[in-house]
């Protein structure tokens, strides 16, 4: 479904129909990513008494305009829209770059968050020159390495069992097919529009601080984009938090540990939405 006026975000429902009287939960991707990369959790919170919205990004996969060059623009973007989408109380759930967005989401609508989930977060999320200046002027090269540093070493060298079933299914190979299609739809700049905002984000500390709802931190043992160490001070300067570090998961949680990052999303959105 488009929500909100144009330019419209396209928000993926879980495979029914949109319920406004329902709880909802959003969910906010990272950079050069779409609403895909919830298909488990989003499509199963749909199904089991929740409203779903995963997001698309203005710029993003089927969403209108252009990629927005802020998180807090993008922020500003989504906050409006999702108020007309529904006016139930929220759980926010970002993924890298989406759980700064989250962050600067609950800022801007308030006592409406029930709840804040954040997957391979860090503050700052800083990302390093070299990598900056490829996905300026390499961003095929861009990719491949941002592919491979976004999962855990056995994934990406494919010496575990996948946690995703399906004959011949790659982790890797899913990831990067999904940013070349970004690039394809939406254009060559999306990525370093994407990775210079969350490089530049600087407000982290006080959106965690500004919170007034729990917050659940879901972090991968094995990322090396990510470190559950980079996480720390964004933890502590929250009033509630909670933490969950997955082992043999890397950065790309939603994939690599599906099922666990399912059971947490679970626990936590019945606990803060107060859904059996």
């Amino acid at each position: 479904m488009l929500i909100g006026s144009a330019p419209r975000l396209y928000a993926y429902t879980g495979g029914k129909t949109f319920d406004a009287r329902l709880p909802a939960i959003v969910f906010i991707h990272g950079a050069q990513l779409d609403h895909s990369v919830w298909i488990l959790q989003s499509r199963y919170l749909a199904h089991h008494g929740y409203a779903v919205l995963a997001l698309d990004l203005p710029g993003h996969g089927r969403s209108e305009g252009e990629a927005l060059a802020s998180v807090e623009a993008m922020a500003d973007a989504i906050a409006p829209r999702l108020a007309a989408a529904t006016g139930q109380p929220l759980l926010l759930v970002g993924h890298s770059m989406g759980s700064l967005i989250s962050l600067e989401l609950a800022r801007r609508l308030g006592p409406r968050v029930a709840g804040v989930a954040l997957l391979g977060t860090a503050f700052p999320m800083k990302v390093s020159d070299a990598l900056l200046t490829a996905t300026r002027e390499a961003p095929d090269a861009a990719i491949e390495m941002i592919d491979v540093w976004s999962h855990a070493p056995s994934i990406a060298a494919f010496n575990r069992p996948l946690s995703s079933p399906g004959p011949g299914f790659s982790i890797p190979g899913q990831g990067r097919a999904l940013m070349r299609h970004i690039a394809r739809r939406n254009g060559a700049g999306v990525l370093a529009t994407d990775f210079a905002a969350c490089n530049a984000y600087a407000g982290g500390l006080e959106a965690a601080a500004a919170l007034r709802c729990p917050a659940l931190f879901l972090l991968g043992a094995g990322d090396q984009m990510t470190p559950p160490r980079a996480a720390r001070a964004l933890r502590e300067a929250c009033p509630e938090a909670t933490e969950i570090v997955l082992p043999g998961s890397g950065h790309a949680l939603m994939s690599e540990a599906a099922g666990s990052v399912l059971e947490a999303l679970k626990h936590f959105a019945a606990r803060v939405l107060r859904v059996a």
